[in-house]
């Protein structure tokens, strides 16, 4: 009898088949928006049927869920794994979490998610409340936990830490927003180097951040005898 197991090569398939399926919703979901996309559409770019899409994902909901675990959400565990093993001083991690934000996800198609965010989760209250528990309220953990870091070392001075954690996440996803709107159509002539806005931006809050150095002394000064 011939034994009815899959190939390897099918089994491999099969197991690429959700990040395939991932890839291509991502893919619609920046260029054409959540609701323009049909569930039919990314079955087709991901080279499968319907059917099998919603064998893994029963809705486009839930689709777009996975799509914002796998590309946003994940990486903020990562970042918060990395801030609590981290050894060196607040500001590197500073630099090193904001720097591999733009690399793994403003500078990637997972930046466009913020733009469709920004223009249609009003109508998806469930899409709302989920991005809100699963990317918004991480990251605002993940920069504001690095923040209170640096003060509890002495390395920043003390400051509101929610307003200061906004300050820092709100100009990176108006750079996303950017890339993925007006940015995708053209040059403006006012186009600048992501990874030196970040540096820029790190530096101009730092001075406001760090801690004033001690200041030494005056010596006293001798009275000169007659």
């Amino acid at each position: 009898m011939v034994a009815l197991t899959p190939s390897p090569q099918r089994q491999r398939r099969k197991e690429a088949r959700p990040q395939e399926l991932l890839r291509a919703a991502l893919e619609l979901f920046v260029a054409k928006g959540f609701s323009a996309t049909r569930s039919e559409e990314v079955a087709a770019r991901a080279g499968v049927s319907k059917g099998t899409l919603y064998l893994y994902f029963p809705s486009k909901e839930e689709l777009f869920k996975a799509v914002v675990r796998n590309n946003i959400a994940s990486l903020i565990a990562e970042g918060q794994r990395i801030a609590d093993a981290f050894e060196g001083s607040s500001e590197e991690l500073l630099r090193l979490l904001m720097h591999a934000w733009w690399r793994r996800v403003g500078d990637t198609d997972a930046g466009g998610i913020f733009k469709i965010i920004m223009a249609e989760v009003r109508n998806f209250p469930e899409l709302a409340q989920f991005y809100t528990e699963e990317v918004i309220r991480p990251a605002y953990r993940l920069v504001s936990g690095t923040l209170q870091r640096g003060i509890d070392r002495g390395e920043f001075r003390a400051v509101p830490v929610r307003e200061a954690t906004q300050m820092l996440i709100a100009p990176m996803l108006l750079q996303a927003l950017h890339k993925h709107s007006i940015g995708a159509c053209g040059t403006t002539g006012l186009e600048i180097d992501p990874p030196r806005l970040i540096d820029a931006q790190i530096d101009l809050t730092l001075h406001g951040l760090r801690s004033a150095a001690p200041t030494k002394a005056p010596r006293a000064q001798k009275v000169a005898s007659r």
